[in-house]
């Protein structure tokens, strides 16, 4: 299983695309993306943080992931 930590945030957004399809990562607020990030299966880090710069960072990898792939 793979292992996210908050500086992965291309991997985070393709394991969010995956578990949540069809959302359009702009509607969705910090705290619901972070308590999405962190219950991700091999989810590694300190759940505690909660950057808003690499939440926006996750978002904005998530967004270009939805855009090249629909």
């Amino acid at each position: 299983m793979m292992r996210f930590y908050w500086d992965d945030a291309y991997p985070i957004a393709q394991a969010l695309r995956a578990a949540h399809p069809g959302v359009d990562p702009l509607s969705v607020d910090w705290d619901t993306l972070h308590r999405w990030v962190v219950a991700l299966p091999g989810f590694a880090d300190d759940p505690r943080l909660k950057d808003p710069a690499r939440l926006e960072e996750i978002q904005r990898e998530w967004l270009e992931e939805v855009l090249a792939h629909g």
